[in-house]
């Protein structure tokens, strides 16, 4: 069984057909997705806007409840669990949003974001297992020094921790947003998108970012792009995601040199190329 599960998974979303009555209709956001992610493993997901990227990876992570299917971690069926449990399990997965200005509490200072998102495994440890608040008092007496060490592992100048969103660049606000999702030591991260709204320079120091926490703390990622080139770069192996099915799914090397859909092709046929003159 791989890491991470999805058998049959279908979120669906019911629209009314017209304004006056006239029934119902069904957007199959995500249609049957069959899907397997291994332990370190980072797989990329790709497809145009509106396909149900962004729907998959909220099921995922259990804000949207799928209405059929199964999905697990570790071998554990998140889709059985109820609310207060997924609550708990949360910890484990976390999500780094398109637009970190939007995902960030504008009135809460880079010190307050990262404390809060570190105090969630202690606090989880003290209401579900019977923890020591002894164990949480001296967790807390460190905070400054985690919130630190937190900062200067994605980048940040721990000097700056008591500035607000605002007052960072975008790529630095992304930095933050990734900091807060590490902060509970989880074990996979959803990336939906996360450099799309970033200069190019400053992606790729985003993208090399997310390499080397892979790396440094045997992260499993799921990273969300309409950006072939960018998931080329990153991913282990790619699925290609086509109006809430998956269409193909192979190591990179598959998907990008020996393409097997046509809309695979379609796809790698739009990726802008740069002619140089003669």
């Amino acid at each position: 069984m791989s890491f991470l599960e999805l058998v049959d998974v279908h979120t669906h979303f019911p629209v009314r057909k017209g304004t006056f009555g006239g029934g119902s209709d069904i957007i199959r956001a995500v249609d049957g997705v069959t899907l397997g992610v291994n332990k370190g493993e980072i797989l990329g997901l790709v497809g145009e806007s509106g396909c149900g990227k962004s729907t998959l990876s909220r099921t995922i992570m259990q804000l949207q409840r799928a209405n059929s299917g199964h999905i697990s971690l570790e071998g554990e069926d998140l889709s059985s669990l109820g609310a207060r449990e997924i609550q708990a399990r949360r910890v484990d997965f976390q999500m780094v949003f398109q637009d970190p200005y939007a995902s960030l509490n504008p009135r809460m200072t880079v010190f307050s974001t990262l404390a809060e998102a570190l105090l969630q495994r202690p606090l989880l440890t003290l209401r579900h297992k019977g923890g020591s608040h002894y164990e949480l008092r001296d967790f807390k007496k460190n905070l400054t020094e985690r919130v630190a060490e937190l900062m200067e592992r994605v980048g940040l100048d721990a000097r700056f921790m008591q500035k607000y969103p605002h007052e960072f660049s975008g790529g630095q606000r992304q930095r933050i947003a990734i900091a807060r999702a590490l902060a509970p030591k989880p074990k996979l991260i959803l990336a939906d998108e996360p450099v799309s709204a970033l200069d190019v320079s400053i992606q790729s120091q985003i993208l090399n970012l997310l390499l080397e926490l892979r790396s440094e703390l045997s992260l499993t990622m799921i990273f969300i792009s309409h950006d072939l080139s960018v998931v080329r770069f990153l991913a282990d192996n790619i699925a290609v995601m086509k109006a809430g099915k998956i269409v193909e799914y192979g190591t990179a090397h598959q998907v990008f040199d020996e393409p097997q859909h046509p809309y695979t092709r379609t796809l790698l046929e739009a990726i802008p190329k740069i002619k140089l003159p003669a």
